[in-house]
């Protein structure tokens, strides 16, 4: 016999030993791996659930796949178990053992039926339509098992990690969810009625589809990590899950905002009426000064003042109403509208106020620069100049007599001013007497 066939030279025993030993090592490894497999808890959910979509797909392949790789286990159990028997006749192999030992374990020794082959219809497979068998060397079947199995263990890994991940996850916004229904219930927050009752109901039937859809096709909520190739390698996609726990989140906040108005209504209510009862007193006093304007003062305008508006008291006994039958949720933004207008209402009826009564400030302010001026006058022995008594006179009777004209009430302080600084610039010092400067005088 020749030393060379189509497998390569004859191997020698020591040759024929290594390779033992080392396809040994493959086939535990192999066994160790499939056993894994065949104990995942993802595989056992997978076999007992009612699947559908691209998980449904995907799992009837694997499922076949991962039958392909016990035959194929099996086909290369038989194989090296058959070498071992050869090589164990002798304690020195003779030729005819080694010729036969090293087409076993380098040849394309292992034969697998096609029809299994064919029912597996696994993509890394490329057995001929209608062959009644494929035949392997131990290599290329550990070659493809390797395959089989790292696409089997990719496939029950995702939807494994998807099913520990989501689910859970979903259950515990379910129940905050439930707790946020009731509370929400509870304040007048309801479907149909408020906003936020139609995001909860919304919410909750999303989650339950998003349940039911992550339990009978996991693969369809994961996400593969781009550039990976290992088993699993990715993660469960939550953006669904994320989008409605924020939506949850947002309705949350609202509800508290909500009662914080209930805790706080009977206050803020006490202080609007507060609120609006001083911008009333403001409204009446700036009437009633109206009048004494109109009746001291002459040739001027004053404003009219407006009565205190009826529509926020209207909407004050609304949300009194609203507090009274609990509808915390309508209570709420009134309360928030009513606040800035109560707030901008004393604010006009001070500004009514302060301009009303301006031509009697305008009238205190003349009466004081007069009086400041004779009082300086008086303290340069000048009070009894005819000039300017003539001129004071004057000046106190427009003054201090009903109506008055304010201009020319104004051109007759500024004649008697002007007197009095042309008085006590000719005035002679006297010691103790400073340099008179009309500039330091009041109403400069």
């Amino acid at each position: 016999m020749a030393d060379t066939d189509p497998t390569g030279p004859v191997m020698d025993r020591d040759e024929v030993d290594r390779a033992l030993a080392r396809l040994g090592a493959e086939h535990e490894a192999v066994e160790t791996s499939l056993l894994a497999l065949q104990d995942h808890a993802g595989r056992r959910l997978l076999e007992g659930a009612r699947l559908t979509g691209i998980t449904e797909e995907r799992w009837t392949a694997t499922e076949a796949s991962i039958t392909l790789l016990w035959t194929y286990f099996d086909a290369y159990t038989d194989a090296l178990r058959t070498a071992r028997d050869i090589r164990s006749r002798r304690r020195w192999s003779s030729r005819e053992d080694l010729v036969e030992l090293t087409e076993l374990l380098r040849g394309d020794s292992v034969t697998v039926a096609g029809g299994v082959v064919a029912t597996a219809n696994a993509p890394t497979l490329h057995a001929a339509p209608g062959r009644l068998s494929e035949r392997y060397s131990l290599a290329t079947l550990v070659d493809r098992m390797n395959e089989l199995y790292a696409t089997s263990l990719d496939m029950v890994v995702a939807a494994d990690a998807v099913w520990s991940a989501l689910p859970a996850r979903i259950d515990l916004l379910a129940a905050e969810l439930q707790r946020t229904s009731r509370l929400a219930h509870s304040v007048g927050v309801r479907p149909g009625e408020h906003p936020a009752g139609d995001d909860l109901e919304r919410i909750t039937r999303t989650l339950t589809r998003l349940r039911e859809q992550v339990v009978s096709d996991p693969l369809a909520y994961w996400k593969r990590a781009e550039g990976s190739s290992a088993p699993g390698g990715g993660r469960p996609d939550t953006t669904v899950y994320d989008r409605e726990a924020r939506a949850l989140e947002d309705v949350r906040r609202e509800i508290d905002a909500v009662l914080t108005v209930r805790q706080d209504a009977e206050k803020r209510i006490v202080r609007l009426r507060d609120v609006l009862s001083r911008a009333d007193r403001t409204l009446a006093e700036a009437r009633t000064a109206r009048g004494e304007v109109l009746a001291k003062i002459a040739a001027t305008e004053v404003p009219v003042v407006s009565g205190p508006p009826t529509v926020l008291q209207e909407q004050l006994s609304t949300a009194a109403e609203y507090r009274r039958r609990a509808q915390w949720h309508r209570l709420s933004p009134l309360l928030e509208a009513l606040e800035q207008k109560a707030d901008d209402e004393l604010l006009r009826a001070r500004e009514s106020l302060t301009a009303v009564t301006a031509p009697l400030a305008v009238r205190a302010e003349l009466r004081g620069r007069l009086d400041a001026y004779k009082a300086k006058v008086a303290r340069h022995g000048l009070a009894e100049d005819p000039v300017l008594v003539e001129r004071y006179e004057k000046a106190r009777r427009m003054l201090w007599s009903a109506p008055c004209d304010l201009r020319a009430a104004d051109r007759a302080v500024l004649r008697y001013q002007q007197a009095a600084v042309e008085v006590l610039g000719t005035a002679p010092r006297t010691p103790g007497q400073g340099v008179p400067d009309d500039r330091r005088g009041p109403g400069a």
